[in-house]
């Protein structure tokens, strides 16, 4: 079972994620996997905020590039949260650098779709909705806002359900059939 849910900043989309995974689980412990890497005090709080609201009921894993290694790892009776789909674009184009173009960046994203088509576990994903703003003024700005539009889509045509999440109320898009 893959679940996407999508929200823009501080939507509420994390927390509703978190609630759908322990509502879903018959386990009492479930699987966090982080993608956020702390590049500066701001995120540094960022990451212990989401740490501390989550509580001690799920095992960690910090994977910010190797989502296409490490979700064939995964069980098929897991439960696992992965946050967030944006943070982790955001780590290929930095990983990337000057040779980031649309080819190498979609070999990354093609990797994990295909990763994720095989993943036996039941997967929730949280991805930013970054489109909805204007467009950006820099040709970096715009080759990320694309490829996330872009990863967002893929993620979602392979979901069975699909969650928008707007000032912490969440409107299903796509249901499970």
């Amino acid at each position: 079972m893959i679940h996407l849910v999508l929200g823009g900043a501080r939507s509420g989309k994390s927390n509703f994620a978190e609630q759908y995974v322990v509502q879903h689980s018959p386990h009492k412990l479930n699987t966090y996997i982080a993608t956020a890497t702390v590049i500066d005090d701001e995120m540094q709080q960022r990451i212990e905020h989401h740490q501390m609201s989550r509580g001690s009921n799920w095992t960690l894993i910090e994977c910010p590039m190797a989502l296409a290694d490490l979700l064939p790892t995964l069980s098929k009776d897991s439960y696992v949260l992965l946050d967030c789909m944006t943070l982790w674009l955001n780590n290929v184009l930095f990983l990337l650098g000057d040779s980031a173009n649309k080819k190498t960046i979609q070999t990354h994203i093609d990797a994990f779709i295909m990763a994720l088509k095989n993943c036996r576990a039941n997967i929730t994903i949280v991805s930013n909705e970054v489109g909805l703003g204007v467009i950006p003024m820099n040709a970096l700005s715009r080759l990320y806002v694309d490829h996330a539009g872009w990863l967002n889509q893929a993620i979602a045509q392979c979901a069975d359900e699909v969650t928008l999440v707007t000032a912490g109320l969440p409107l299903k898009l796509k249901a499970k059939t």
